[in-house]
């Protein structure tokens, strides 16, 4: 079960050989008051997986934000946030905090990852660009590394898979901690 809309998420799931059933989860992803981004990503990521995963199934959730100058950048609400955000980004910095949480059987368990990413410096009319192909939309800090956004990266400290949604390897050191095996090939079916 993935407690997620998200293709990119769902990708991952599938690239490990799970074919997982979709459900989206209702869950408001407003920052508590002095929340900080790995409270809040992990806090999301169990609200996602207890909202929608029953007890005795299995299942995934994730959450992930982008975070600069201790600021959280979650999806843009307007092509002109999404152009405010990628200004901020361009030529520094930023960390993406990615929250999971994996049940098996009743059993939950919960981890954050964080990755370093480096833009290079982006002209206004690049920035524009991007935007204007409507891929920053939908995503976190309005880029998609697996995408377009990815030429927009100049260099990158720890998992990619984070930066997509979802770290693959957090993922199944968790679901192994649950006493969980990954398929033994692609296409198989979670266990």
């Amino acid at each position: 079960m993935l407690a997620s809309g998200s293709p990119r998420r769902l990708a991952l799931l599938r690239s490990l050989g799970f074919d997982p059933e979709v459900r989206v989860p209702p869950v408001d992803e407003t920052p508590l008051p002095g929340e900080t981004p790995v409270a809040l990503v992990e806090r999301l990521a169990l609200a996602k997986l207890r909202s929608v995963v029953i007890h005795g199934e299995v299942g995934v959730a994730a959450d992930t934000v982008v975070v600069i100058d201790d600021e959280i950048l979650g999806k843009p609400d307007s092509t002109d946030e999404a152009m405010v955000m990628l200004d901020k980004l361009s030529g520094r910095t930023h960390e993406v905090v990615g929250g999971l949480a994996v049940r098996r059987g009743d059993h939950d368990v919960s981890g954050v990852v964080r990755t370093q990413v480096t833009f290079r410096s982006l002209s206004e009319q690049e920035i524009a660009d991007y935007v204007a192909t409507g891929e920053p939309m939908d995503k976190a800090g309005a880029y998609a590394i697996q995408g377009l956004g990815g030429a927009m990266v100049a260099e990158l400290t720890g998992c990619r898979d984070n930066v997509v949604g979802l770290s693959l390897g957090a993922f199944s050191g968790l679901y192994q901690a649950l006493g969980g095996q990954l398929p033994a090939a692609p296409g198989g079916t979670s266990r």
